[in-house]
C-alpha cells in the first residue's frame, strides 16, 4: 500500500472506531457523521492506492463509481452521503438522529471499510 494510501486507510479506520466509541456514548448523530468520513476516507485510500488523483468530494456515489465498487454497496454509499450532509447543515433534513439509524451507518461503513480492505 502507497503511504499516502495508507494515511487515509488508517483514518478510515480512526474514524470508525470514533463512531462506535460516540455509538456507545449515545451521540447517534455524531456517530453517523464519523461512519459517513470512515467510508469516505477509506474509498479516498482505494482510489489513491490506484495511482488515481484524490479528488476533494463528499459524494459517496461518485468515489464508489470512480472505484468500481461492487452494486451490492452503492446503496450504502447513497445512504452514508446523505448523513454527511444531514449531520453537518441542521436545517437539510433530519439533524437528530436514532439508535436505529447510527448503528445502520455502523453497519453501512463496516461493510465499505471491509470491500476497501479486500481491494486496497
Amino acid at each position: 500500500m502507497k503511504e499516502e494510501s495508507r494515511s487515509w486507510w488508517e483514518q478510515a479506520e480512526s474514524d470508525l472506531d470514533t463512531a462506535k466509541y460516540l455509538f456507545d456514548g449515545k451521540k447517534y448523530t455524531a456517530c453517523s457523521f464519523f461512519c459517513q468520513q470512515a467510508a469516505e476516507k477509506s474509498l479516498k485510500a482505494l482510489l489513491i492506492n490506484r495511482g488515481k488523483e484524490l479528488i476533494k468530494i463528499h459524494d459517496l456515489v461518485r468515489l464508489s463509481h470512480l472505484v468500481k465498487i461492487e452494486d451490492s454497496l452503492e446503496k450504502d454509499c447513497k445512504e452514508l452521503t446523505t448523513v454527511y450532509i444531514d449531520t453537518r447543515y441542521p436545517n437539510s433534513g433530519s439533524s437528530s438522529y436514532s439508535k436505529e439509524e447510527a448503528k445502520e451507518d455502523i453497519i453501512r461503513a463496516e461493510r465499505i471499510l471491509q470491500w476497501v480492505e479486500k481491494n486496497i
